[in-house]
């Protein structure tokens, strides 16, 4: 009976002009296909979203190496980038002053005394440097050399306490040494509380009275002034940015450099072009202290 069922309903056509028997079997075997289409559905989710991360960790490991690798070639490139422009300006400034003897020399180290503010060169004696020979950059003086070795140089810079310069006021051309106290501003000694020609912002020069730095080379800006017992305490910024050096010159005489052409006219105390700053160029009395 269950055979003639079977054939019957073979024979039996529905209004869709489907076969009864093939109408039970698709709904007989549907579920069976759903649950094993989302059981497929689910296992392979969570291969991509668990097992599969490892190479995306591997990824994103070799990705982060790369980023890295990056970021130390841009900042090689920005580094290359400031020497180029560091050295274009040293090539400018010593293209202005062709006529005046000069050495230029890269810092290749500094003190490891806290307690001194030195730094040493890559020139040295068979360059022509000697003791108390002026360094400077194209901002302004950075020091003295104190040592000249055969192939190095030690220089005291201007913040050092044991360190002064020649120095009056660019405007007013009252000369008063500048000196170092051991921090990043200098200061200016001997000026007297009742003087009012001294203002923060006025720049000062070298005087030249030193016999060691031309005359007008630029020291620093008053950056601040408090009155003291007798002289006021009067801070300068120094010109030279002392605390990142890597290029400097180093002045083979006393030759006034073009570095102040809209200076004020020098008075008559600053020694004059063919006088004592001249006869100070010679080997002699680049000697003297």
């Amino acid at each position: 009976m269950l055979l003639q069922v079977l054939l019957l309903a073979v024979q039996i056509k529905r209004d869709s002009q489907g076969r009864l028997i093939r109408v039970w079997t698709v709904g007989a075997v549907s579920p069976f296909e759903r649950a094993g289409a989302h059981g497929i559905s689910y296992i392979r989710d969570t291969w991509k979203h668990y097992f599969a991360l490892q190479n995306a960790w591997r990824d994103n490991e070799e990705l982060k190496r790369e980023n890295g690798a990056l970021k130390l070639q841009i900042t090689q490139l920005q580094s290359k980038a400031g020497e180029a422009d560091r050295l274009a300006a040293l090539l400018k400034f010593r293209q202005t002053s062709v006529d005046v003897p000069m050495v230029s020399a890269r810092v290749i180290g500094g003190s490891a005394d806290s307690d001194s503010q030195t730094i040493y060169l890559d020139r040295g004696e068979r360059d022509g440097i000697r003791r108390n020979m002026g360094v400077i950059t194209p901002d302004g003086v950075v020091g003295k050399v104190i040592e000249s070795y055969r192939d190095t140089a030690q220089v005291l810079l201007l913040t050092d306490k044991a360190s002064g310069v020649g120095a009056m006021l660019m405007d007013s051309r009252v000369q008063k040494p500048v000196g170092g106290t051991g921090e990043p501003l200098l200061v200016m000694k001997y000026i007297s509380n009742e003087d009012n020609s001294v203002n923060p912002g006025d720049r000062i020069v070298t005087s030249g009275m030193d016999r060691i730095f031309p005359r007008d080379l630029p020291v620093g800006t008053i950056a601040d002034i408090k009155a003291g017992s007798t002289f006021k305490q009067i801070r300068v910024r120094p010109a030279a940015n002392l605390e990142r050096l890597e290029e400097v010159f180093v002045l083979l005489t006393m030759k006034q450099l073009e570095m102040k052409k809209d200076s004020a006219e020098p008075n008559s105390a600053a020694p004059p072009a063919g006088g004592p700053s001249a006869a100070a160029a010679s080997p002699a009395s680049q000697e003297k202290p």
